[in-house]
């Protein structure tokens, strides 16, 4: 089966058509993407295309409703659409995709691969917010998590590359990138995740702020004469590592800024290495002890000083990096010091081939 994988992020659009055998065969990137398949000749690139029998589409958000791959018709559209609350700038731009590409081929069947779903079986003590039970009776508030189909990429080649089964494993991946996640897979399956009721909680992003004490919000709120609409927004997009080093919280420009040794790049790099660092032994404790760490996303993969430094101090762990391994590595590697007791692993995000993988299994 041919797939085409769609994914669309808050401003990006990626698209790979995999083949039988898992093979790329076409592949179009739009950044930024407007939303529309008027967007640089994208119409006529999937016309262009031939022999697609499904396509399948990142969802970020799935709510408690969808707790796997599912075939897309009406009334999945209508509440993929309902869910917009809890992922407004990513929910969104998913459905632009799927309409986009519904218009082009009408007769292909199109699948929603959610990203939550990887999470959806994880332990009611993980899931479960400490709120008043009125709330939680009236409304979904639970810790849904997000980065599912690479956390799910990266424990499955994980456990290909150690060699051994991924039912006896316990595996930390840590999503590095724009958005940031780390997730605690046992035997296969998402226990524990950092991300919560929307993709805001956790780790320090480029943007984003990662978990802060609600009662900060509170007091700006009432006591700092800062309205909803200026929190969300600073919390979303002038927060992160943006909001401790400035710019626009690449981590290219921070690590720039601190071989330079300007203050506040490093004040961002430590920063975030310390939540790193911190939430790796936290999945770890979710886990009881550790046998594989590994770093995917696009900082995960490019950074070796994110990876050397949030390792560092982890030996009570197992965990050892080799450096030459470390600065070296592309693509998949073992990045693991000799005689490690746990392994360290860099593994190449393919949201893509797992994309195609849940579709493969709900069109069959």
């Amino acid at each position: 089966m041919r797939v085409l994988a769609v994914n669309a992020g808050s401003s990006t659009l990626k698209l790979r058509l995999v083949g039988p055998d898992d093979q790329v065969e076409a592949t179009r990137d739009l950044d930024p993407w407007d939303g529309t398949a008027q967007s640089d000749g994208l119409t006529a690139w999937l016309h262009g295309l031939a022999g697609v029998d499904a396509v399948g589409h990142r969802v970020v958000h799935g709510g408690d409703r969808f707790s796997g791959a599912v075939r897309i018709d009406d009334e999945v559209l209508r509440e993929i659409a309902g869910l917009a609350s809890l992922a407004p700038l990513h929910q969104t731009r998913a459905l632009a995709g799927i309409e986009m590409v519904r218009s082009a081929w009408p007769e292909v069947p199109g699948v929603a691969c959610f990203d939550t779903a990887f999470h959806a079986d994880m332990p009611e003590e993980a899931a479960t917010y400490a709120l008043p039970a009125s709330w939680r009776q009236r409304w979904p508030l639970r810790r849904y998590g997000f980065h599912g189909l690479s956390h799910a990429w990266a424990a499955r080649r994980a456990a290909e590359f150690v060699g051994r089964p991924i039912e006896e494993l316990r595996i930390v991946s840590c999503h590095l990138g724009a958005g940031s996640s780390l997730c605690a897979v046992l035997g296969g399956r998402s226990v524990d995740t950092t991300m919560g009721f929307t993709p805001l909680e956790g780790l320090v992003m480029a943007t984003r702020a990662g978990s802060v004490d609600p009662g900060l919000v509170l007091w700006l709120l009432q006591h700092g004469g800062v309205d909803i609409d200026e929190v969300a927004d600073g919390l979303e997009h002038h927060a992160g590592l943006a909001g401790l080093a400035g710019g626009s919280g690449d981590m290219r420009d921070v690590v720039a800024g601190l071989d330079r040794g300007d203050p506040a790049a490093c004040l961002a790099f430590a920063v975030h290495a310390h939540r790193l660092r911190r939430d790796i032994g936290a999945m770890a404790a979710a886990l009881n002890g550790l046998d594989v760490v590994v770093f995917t996303g696009g900082i995960g993969e490019h950074h070796p000083r994110v990876r050397a430094v949030a390792v560092d101090g982890l030996g009570f762990l197992g965990l050892a990096i080799d450096a030459a391994r470390n600065e070296t590595a592309a693509g998949d590697a073992d990045i693991s010091a000799p005689g490690s007791a746990a392994r360290t692993l860099l593994v190449v995000s393919r949201e893509d081939l797992e994309i195609a993988r849940q579709v493969r299994e709900a069109v069959a």
